[in-house]
């Protein structure tokens, strides 16, 4: 039979503030366990919490970016469980009343030519539990341990409708929304360090049939393959298990990287299992429409509009500016580049090859040792034609080790192109007078030999001469 497949994905995303959601306690990474708690995150007796003014203003950033409808009165309530690393025996989160609702993005599906909207059910804020370690010194441990640094880290968690139907999309989307995060400078977007995290809600159904089937979900997936992966997985799993006249089971399975599989880790929960309540602890949230306006002014191009706007101003192939927009980081190495007077297409091409190469994570191109001014003046020396493009890469090269301008480089180390007309013509002479047969076989037709000569001559002058000359030159000279 031939299954329709429905997904829908539930992104946590780590805000970006420098103490969690309801107590002073730092959000810092990687800090020696339970090192970043207090007495309101750990759950004490006779504490309260106190609300985190700018987790609501990133979400309401977000609420914006994914045109959600932001709501003038949420309510934060107590989802009931019990787990080692939540002390507080719940967690604060928003339930019947979040923040925003009824938004969307649009992703754009390059190999089929396609553009989906993909709905947002719903934004709202909680707050993260604890993590359960079971090594110490990277060796298995007979006991689990609990650090509860992460407890009260504020998070915002993104719900997905049901719109997705192929883990292309799925991958896509969560490309796009990341961006958007990076964007406003709400998560960094961190997969592996759990600051961007995915959950997927997946079911299979009859082509054709109306309403949806059992859904599972996956947990567990730390990087935008193994989300992929984990859904090609299942997809192929339901459909045996549909085929074979079985039901599916409604739970939540954990993707195993190392085997390529998922597995079933409990049954899954309902909402009426957390017996959601308000939290008496906590006023209701009011937001008004003037701190909406005041939060809206601030929001910066996102990427979408600067992909576009790339391809119009500046000119170069949707492809680049999809790269180049990718990150706000890149987007803006690149501008500042264009800004000093370098042609568009030209920055382009070096950043998505020669760059990129070297910085992984475009997120830290600020820290790069070639600049924005470095590479504008760089290939300004090509466009005047001080320098070849052979040379260039010479001089990139000692820019990423040095640090040193592109002129002082070229100074240094006489690198100067030969453009003297004089001095080319005596090279292409030399050379064409120590291979006359290979001229003359040229000349019969092996035209082949052509690239042969360039080659002679560039040794010749150490790669200084300009190509386009000795072509010239050469196509001169061999014609004769």
């Amino acid at each position: 039979m031939e299954y329709e497949t429905i997904i829908g994905l539930e992104v946590h995303a780590q805000l970006l503030t420098d103490s969690k959601i309801f107590c002073g306690c730092s959000t810092s990474f990687g800090e020696s366990p339970n090192h970043l708690t207090c007495p309101v995150c750990l759950g004490m007796p006779g504490v309260l919490p106190v609300l985190n003014k700018k987790v609501v203003e990133l979400t309401i950033k977000t609420a914006l970016a994914t045109d959600c409808n932001i709501a003038p009165y949420s309510q934060f309530a107590r989802k009931n469980y019990f787990y080692p690393d939540l002390p507080k025996g719940y967690q604060i989160s928003q339930y019947e009343l979040p923040l925003a609702r009824n938004g969307y993005l649009e992703i754009e599906m390059e190999k089929e030519k396609r553009h989906k909207k993909i709905g947002i059910t719903r934004i709202h804020m909680e707050e993260d539990a604890g993590k359960l370690l079971h090594e110490l010194d990277g060796k298995p441990a007979d006991y689990s341990y609990v650090d509860f640094n992460r407890t009260g880290v504020p998070l915002m968690e993104i719900v997905s409708e049901p719109d997705i139907n192929t883990p292309e999309e799925a991958g896509e989307y969560l490309r796009v929304l990341r961006a958007i995060l990076q964007y406003l400078e709400v998560c960094d977007g961190n997969m592996e360090q759990g600051s961007f995290r995915c959950d997927a809600n997946i079911s299979l159904r009859p082509k054709g049939m109306k309403g949806l089937g059992t859904k599972v979900e996956l947990k567990n997936m730390n990087s935008f393959r193994h989300v992929m992966r984990a859904l090609e997985y299942e997809i192929q799993r339901q459909a045996v298990v549909l085929d074979s006249g079985e039901k599916i089971r409604q739970e939540t399975r954990l993707w195993n990287a190392d085997q390529g599989i998922t597995e079933s880790m409990r049954s899954k929960e309902e909402a009426h299992d957390y017996r959601y309540f308000p939290d008496p602890d906590l006023v209701p949230l009011v937001v008004d429409d003037a701190w909406v306006d005041q939060i809206r002014q601030s929001l910066p191009e996102l990427p979408t509009a600067r992909q576009e706007r790339f391809v119009k101003e500046y000119q170069i192939p949707d492809y680049d500016a999809h790269i180049l927009t990718a990150v706000r980081q890149l987007a803006d190495y690149f501008e500042a580049c264009v800004r000093l007077g370098a042609q568009p297409k030209a920055v382009s091409n070096w950043v998505m090859g020669d760059i990129l190469r070297r910085v992984p994570d475009t997120r830290l191109i600020g820290a790069f040792s070639v600049t924005p001014a470095h590479l504008a003046e760089m290939l300004g020396m090509i466009d005047a034609g001080t320098i070849s493009g052979k040379i260039a890469k010479a001089v990139f090269e000692d820019m990423v080790t040095s640090g040193r301008m592109p002129a002082a480089i070229v100074a240094d180390k006489g690198l100067v192109q030969v453009s003297d007309e004089g001095a080319l013509e005596k090279a292409v002479k030399e050379v064409l007078d120590a291979h006359a047969e290979k001229a003359e076989e040229y000349r019969q037709g092996k035209e082949k030999l052509f690239g042969f000569f360039v080659g002679l001559v560039m040794k010749a002058t150490q790669g200084k001469a300009n190509p386009q000359m000795v072509t010239e030159l050469l196509r001169k000279k061999l014609a004769g």
